[in-house]
């Protein structure tokens, strides 16, 4: 498994990750087996939300770990807090240290590697929830921080009160859902691609050293469902299958290579509870598409090149 740099700490993880929101359908003994089989395949790294089906999957992968006392040391273990579903974001220092405490609790551990705010919270004070990270990182809790969903001027502004570096943005990215490669694209252009809709987050993130990490790789629109074998996407579906073909992999394999061969150093985050779909998608981080291939996706994607 190949690796990318996680934000400035000089640490490397896996160019995958596993993405833990589904893990409740899983009984305890399949959840305990397929974390095995991820940790074969090369992937150190584990992403949850307090949110993921109400706290159930941390508390199904704490007992897993409870159950495999050396597991824990072989796993880069990431969690995010920060909605308070049905209801608002909070991101405030009070809001945020109850919500590790439970976290780590779930998890049956007694510190994460990452811990992420999970979105933006319009009311939130940047210096309350910067003293809310720094705090988790003085005490132990938590090893290192980062956001999700937010804009570069967001993680500006909360950086300025911060002590410690921010390391990650959790970013929805895949070729159909590629706004913060497209603006740059169509860069002094009247087109609808021009617009930044992420505040060239793309660029920030590069020159800031934070890892982003990309969710929904296959997803088309927020939650509309997968491009991949999708009618609606026909020209993108044939492109697929051909360099599929070429590589002798899936068309997930290509799909998932497509942004892992974007020069920013992107870790992916596969959802998939199954094994052998993981498996497709960790083939991607050892695939090297050709420059003229990627922007054969980046087109059949319905993207254009002005």
């Amino acid at each position: 498994m190949r690796t990318v740099p996680f934000g400035s700490a000089n640490l490397q993880v896996s160019a995958v990750a596993v993405g833990c929101m589904r893990m409740n359908a899983l009984s305890e003994s399949e959840a305990e087996r397929f974390v095995k089989e991820a940790l074969d395949m090369g992937v150190n790294y584990f992403d949850h939300a307090d949110i993921y089906g109400g706290g159930s999957c941390e508390e199904l992968f704490g007992k897993v770990l409870q159950a495999n006392p050396g597991m824990r040391s072989r796993i880069f273990l990431q969690s995010k807090a920060g909605i308070v579903p049905g209801v608002m974001y909070d991101n405030s220092k009070e809001y945020l240290l109850q919500a590790v405490d439970r976290i780590l609790l779930r998890l049956h551990t007694d510190y994460l590697d990452s811990f992420l705010i999970h979105r933006p919270d319009a009311l939130a004070d940047p210096l309350d929830t910067a003293e809310a990270l720094d705090t988790l990182v003085e005490s132990g809790k938590v090893r290192y921080v980062g956001v999700s969903n937010q804009r570069s001027g967001q993680m500006k502004l909360l950086s300025a009160y911060m002590k410690n570096r921010l390391m990650v943005d959790q970013l929805q990215l895949s070729l159909t859902n590629a706004t913060m490669i497209q603006s740059g694209m169509e860069a002094n252009m009247l087109t609808d691609g021009a617009v930044d809709r992420d505040g060239q987050v793309l660029d920030y993130c590069r020159l800031e050293k934070i890892t982003i990490q990309t969710w929904s790789p296959f997803q088309h629109g927020f939650i509309e469902g997968t491009f991949l074998g999708n009618p609606m996407f026909p020209e993108l579906n044939q492109a697929l299958s051909e360099l599929a073909d070429k590589y002798e992999t899936s068309n997930t394999a290509i799909a998932a290579a497509w942004i892992l061969n974007h020069p920013a150093k992107m870790q992916l985050i596969a959802g998939s509870m199954k094994t052998e779909r993981l498996r497709e998608i960790c083939g991607a981080a050892d695939l090297t598409l050709k420059k003229e291939e990627w922007y054969q996706l980046y087109r059949a994607a319905g993207h254009m090149l002005p």
